[in-house]
């Protein structure tokens, strides 16, 4: 029977038409002046009395009251003069509100056999719902009791101290079962009296306010009545409501209350609670007294006498600090403990939602839906039958063609699902699932996302103990199917599943089952699927001693042959991997020193050649673990616990963090919420800025071990390997732009480390063991880069200049320079810097720099585009050329060479042909060695793709005149340099289209004299000389032929001459791109 309320005053609506003349004023009180009963009432109190006071219920009341006789009172009522009547609904509500049970029960019983039944005593009589034995602990000083049992205060109504469920342990039990039933005992026997009057007035006070306005609601609150509302539907059966409300609670485990965060045992269910807790308070709409119901103008101001109101005593007070004492005790406990389980607290729920996101459901269509929520009962099945069986008849009729039978199969999947749930023979039920997982031969992406949603959903409803002994031997028998599809679906099937299998099975059958598929499938999307349901795997795991199994899978699909698995392990595995490895506390501690251990093992095995795949491996799990690394510096900083999610929290900068490569890389996501990695990176940069690192052991390690190792390894690495150059910049980047650029100025621009071969780079000796290794571009273009305002640009640029001067002055090499320019000149943001730069170097008063920065101008000239090449280049080329010193203007040549070869402006190119021309033909440079040697090898190298016209008028007949002169050469080792030299430029040419007046004329006459140099020079070179020369003979005769033959037939001709137009119409075409043309005509070997 529904609880029904005692004290509303409704119910003596009868009562009241029958005394039409009678009226309640309920809105006035006895100060209002509203006037007393006649004189002839015997309730009336004496004429010197004080105003009638309605004595409202307290904490504490007992069954009876001194100085009044309530009975006699309703005796007198009832037999008084019609003027002077008491409604006998107002005496019944006075004594229940009172808690004159048994004088009520008389006073009912008495009504009943006058055949006056009053519908507020039937109602409270007739509801066992007021007379049950209660569990909880007796009131204490801020509760009431009310006729239902004690009422909770109200003061902290929304809060889950109010539940207050340490009450039910076992230690307060037994203690609070004793004072209950003694009090229950005091109610219905009547047995103990307690005067109305030592109700103290405050309490009494208490219940005549409006109820307070309730705070809002506590994420752990909420969790906790949420485990308790999902508890109770279970409990009454209704499944379906409770697989709805888990759906939208999925950051929630159901199965654990641990899962909620109160360290605190499990309270009973709902129903122990509502009867523990008494009725709710009242809506003050309909109500005026919190515990009655019943206005002090509903009964005549002298049918109770008043007593004056007495202050609470010592003990009294006494007992309320030491109960509000006792609450605070029990809040610190609790605040306590949240705050261990948040240090403790594996994934945020943003996080993990991230990371199940990975798991491709299908809810948004009808049949998804359908497939998500599985019928529970007899009725509910009648109504999905009804639902589904209008889609899946027609299909039936139409079945012809496989895609009908596909969509048929697809609308089954809800009957299965069903039927599989709800039948009570297991043998059915394993039948069943079989069809499931064989109903489709090979189901595409949204038939696999719709029988994984109703996997999913099956798990949801039948708990883990089935779902491993039914659905996952399904997975078991289709590991090694002949179909990829179906493979694809166990491994998709082992993440879905994942949150809803028992731990043990977890950690042990469905890791090696993922394991042994990583390893022996041959399909890449198959793997790629085992790779994300691994990650999900990782997430949930929590066995420590899988840690190195886990870290060998990272490793063993880092190495995968495809990239979309490379790519899953990025995005998926490493994150989850990570998050695991911050709860064990091993991910700076073990974790990252792993990894770290393994680049140092390469090196040092690398000297013959580094395995440049394995240190890319390496270095980018360790990239993908630098956001996962910043979190646990935020999380274990000092003013962690400052952080507060009220006020003005700015928004964090777009480009604040590198982009991530997924949502699990996202430091927001780690974190739990873009609010809180706010309010933590303004405490983060206020704390690195103002108060250092002191205390802060996450970022201590950081700063002490990590990234003197980091930059000991960029010390061993060769300058020369551009792969790791390359990899090395982009961690760093990522590295500096994660932690900021306050931790950039402070910890890594001004690392000893970095500068500690920069300072001895005046001494040659001491530093060209620093500069031919990869410390000057990575910091160059890794750690210099990463923020790009004028200050750090000004940083950028004096840090060029001088590593350039310096390398000059020392005469290193200068291959770390030339490895910072290739770096920076592939991002064309950088191409005025670097052009800044080696201006620089050209007004500089050594000529050694002057030199090295015509050197880097060969490098520049290839990504720069060819306004700034016309503007900014040629220029200060053109001014290196007329240098007074030699060595510049000799420098010069490599880069006018490449503007030869990239540059399509004619007006440019001539300006460039005519600097080589003057090198060539000026009589001051006709005994420089060094010069020849410098312009045939850039021949020689851009000749091939040089524009054809460049390379036959000017390319082909200088080298002739160059071979020539150096069969005239004195000096034996400059003639052999020559020779070498341009055997290496003849050789490139020869795979080049030449036509035959340029053949004849300049090639072969060329090759001619340097066969001349090589028969006294070095005789193997002669050998292939004379190959050369003889095939390029044969072709000139072949063509002479041709000529001849044509000069007989016009129609010959006339066929030849449109053959030949053809031909060289399709090398016209190909002339834009040099490196066709020398792929086209290879030479034969």
């Amino acid at each position: 029977m529904a609880s029904v309320n005692p004290f509303n005053l409704s119910d003596s609506e009868e009562e009241a038409e029958r005394r039409p003349n009678e009226t309640v004023d309920t809105e006035r009180s006895p100060s209002d002046g509203a006037p007393g009963p006649p004189p002839g009432n015997p309730f009336s109190p004496p004429a010197d009395a004080e105003p009638p006071t309605l004595l409202l219920s307290s904490n504490r009341t007992s069954p009876s009251g001194e100085g009044i006789s309530v009975s006699a009172a309703a005796t007198s009522a009832m037999a008084g003069s019609t003027e002077a009547r008491v409604s006998v609904d107002v005496i019944a509500a006075q004594l229940l509100r009172d808690q004159y049970i048994l004088t009520a029960l008389e006073f009912h019983t008495e009504l009943l056999e006058a055949g006056r039944e009053l519908p507020r005593l039937r109602d409270y009589f007739s509801n066992p719902g007021n007379f049950e034995r209660q569990s909880g602990t007796p009131p204490a000083k801020d509760q009431v009791l009310g006729p239902g049992g004690p009422l909770n205060r109200a003061g902290s109504i929304s809060t889950l101290d109010s539940l207050d469920f340490a009450r039910y342990s076992d230690d307060g039990n037994r203690e609070s079962d004793e004072r209950v039933a003694g009090k229950m005992n005091h109610i219905y026997r009547a047995q103990s009296k307690r005067p109305e009057s030592e109700v103290p007035s405050q309490e009494r006070k208490n219940f005549k306010s409006s109820p307070e306005i309730q705070e809002p609601i506590r994420p752990l609150e909420k969790r906790a009545l949420n485990f308790l509302v999902n508890e109770y539907l279970l409990k009454n059966e209704y499944k379906l409501s409770s697989i709805t409300f888990s759906d939208e609670n999925d950051d929630q485990d159901f199965e654990l209350w641990d899962d909620v965060g109160l360290n605190i045992p499990k309270p009973p269910d709902l129903l122990q609670l509502y009867r523990n807790c008494g009725t709710p308070l009242p809506s003050p709409r309909d109500m005026v007294d919190v515990s009655v119901g019943v206005d002090f103008g509903d009964l005549p101001g002298n049918c109770i006498a008043q007593e004056p109101p007495k202050k609470p005593d010592l003990s009294q007070q006494t007992e309320v600090v030491q109960e509000l004492e006792y609450q605070i005790s029990l809040l610190n406990n609790e605040k306590q403990s949240l705050a261990e389980q948040i240090k403790k607290l594996k994934l945020s729920p943003v996080f993990q939602q991230a990371l199940l996101s990975f798991c491709r459901m299908c809810s948004d269509s009808r049949l998804g839906a359908e497939v998500s929520r599985i019928a529970d009962s007899e009725e509910s099945v009648m109504l999905m039958l009804g639902r589904c069986l209008p889609h899946i008849v027609p299909n039936v009729l139409l079945a012809k063609r496989e895609r009908m039978v596909a969509h048929l199969c697809q609308e089954l999947i809800p009957l299965i699902l069903c039927t599989a749930c709800l039948h009570p023979e297991p043998k059915e039920r394993d039948q069943l699932l079989h069809i499931l997982f064989n109903l489709i031969k090979r189901p595409d992406d949204e038939q696999r996302q719709m029988i994984l949603t109703g996997c999913v959903a099956f798990a949801r409803h039948v708990g883990p103990t089935r779902v491993e002994a039914e659905l996952l031997p399904q997975c078991w028998e289709q590991i090694n199917h002949k179909y990829p599809e179906r493979r694809l679906l166990v491994a998709e099937s082992c993440g879905a599943l994942a949150p809803y299998l028992p731990k043990e099975i977890r950690s042990s059958l469905v890791l090696s089952m993922l394991q042994q598929m990583l390893a022996e499938d041959k399909a890449d999307m198959v793997r790629e699927a085992v790779v994300k349901s691994l990650g999900i795997i990782m997430g949930y795991i929590d066995d420590p001693d899988k840690y190195s199994q886990g870290f060998e899978l990272m490793l063993l699909s880092l190495g995968d042959p495809s990239e979309r698995v490379v790519s899953a392990v990025h995005q998926v595995f490493i994150p989850a991997f990570a998050a695991w490895t911050t709860e064990l506390g091993t991910l700076h501690t073990a974790l990252i020193p792993s990894l770290l251990a393994r680049i140092e093992k390469l090196l040092n095995q690398g000297e013959h050649g580094l395995d440049e795949h394995k240190l890319h491996v390496f270095l980018s799990a360790l990239q993908s673990l630098i956001p996962p690394l910043f979190a646990v510096v935020l999380q274990n900083a000092p003013f962690t616990s400052r952080a507060k999610l009220h006020g003005d929290i700015p928004a964090i900068e777009v480009t604040r963090f590198p982009r991530p490569a997924s949502p699990l890389q996202d430091v927001a996501t780690i974190i739990g919420s873009r609010e809180m990695l706010s309010a933590l990176l303004l405490l983060y940069d206020h704390q690195l800025e103002h108060e250092g690192t002191t205390g802060w052991d996450s970022l201590l390690w950081v700063v002490n071990q990590l990234l003197p190792q980091l930059i000991d390894i960029v010390g061993r690495i060769n300058v020369t390997s551009s792969t790791c150059v390359h990899e090395f910049s982009r961690f760093f980047w990522r590295f500096c732009r994660t932690f900021g650029k306050i931790f950039t100025n402070t910890k890594v621009y001004s690392f000893d480390l970095f500068y500690s071969g920069f300072i001895l780079l005046s001494d040659a000796s001491a530093g060209n063991g620093i500069l031919t290794k990869a410390t000057v571009p990575i910091y160059a273009t890794g750690v210099l880069t990463c923020y790009n305002q004028e200050e750090d640009r000004k940083l950028l640029v004096g840090f060029l200049e001088d590593v350039m001067t310096t390398l000059s002055l020392s005469h290193a090499p200068l291959d770390s320079l030339k490895a910072s320019f290739v770096e920076l000149g592939a991002n064309p943001v950088y191409h005025e810097l670097l052009l800044t730069v080696l201006w620089y170097g050209v007004v500089h008063t050594s000529a050694l720099v002057r030199c090295t920065a015509a050197r880097m101008f060969e490098l520049l000239v290839k990504g720069v585009n060819e306004t700034l090449v016309a503007q900014r280049v040629v220029p200060a080329l053109i001014t290196l050329s007329s240098d007074p010193e030699i060595s510049v203007r000799i420098s010069t040549i490599p880069a006018f060479g490449t503007i030869m070869e990239t540059v399509t402006q004619k007006e440019l190119l001539e300006r460039v042909k005519m600097q080589l021309a003057s090198f060539l033909e000026d009589p001051q440079y006709q005994d420089q060695h060094s010069l020849h040697m410098e312009i045939i090898r850039t021949f020689g190298r851009v000749g091939p793709n040089a524009e054809p016209r460049f390379r036959d008028e000017f390319v082909l007949p200088h080298l002739h005149k160059l071979a020539l002169a150096n069969n005239s050469q004195p000096t034996e080792s400059k003639r052999i340099d020559i020779a070498t030299q341009l055997f290496e430029a003849y050789s490139a040419l020869s795979c080049c289209f030449i036509s035959e007046e340029v053949m004849v004329n300049h090639f072969l006459p060329g090759l001619r004299c340097l066969r001349a140099d090589m028969e006294q020079l070095s005789p193997e070179h002669e050998v292939i000389l004379s190959s050369m020369i003889k095939e390029c003979e044969i072709k000139v005769e072949n063509r002479g032929m041709s000529d001849a033959q044509g000069s007989m037939s016009i129609a010959s001709s006339l066929v030849g001459e449109d053959a030949k137009t053809k031909f060289l119409s399709k090398m016209g075409q190909l002339t834009t791109s040099g490196a066709m043309l020398a792929n086209v005509f290879q030479r034969k070997k």
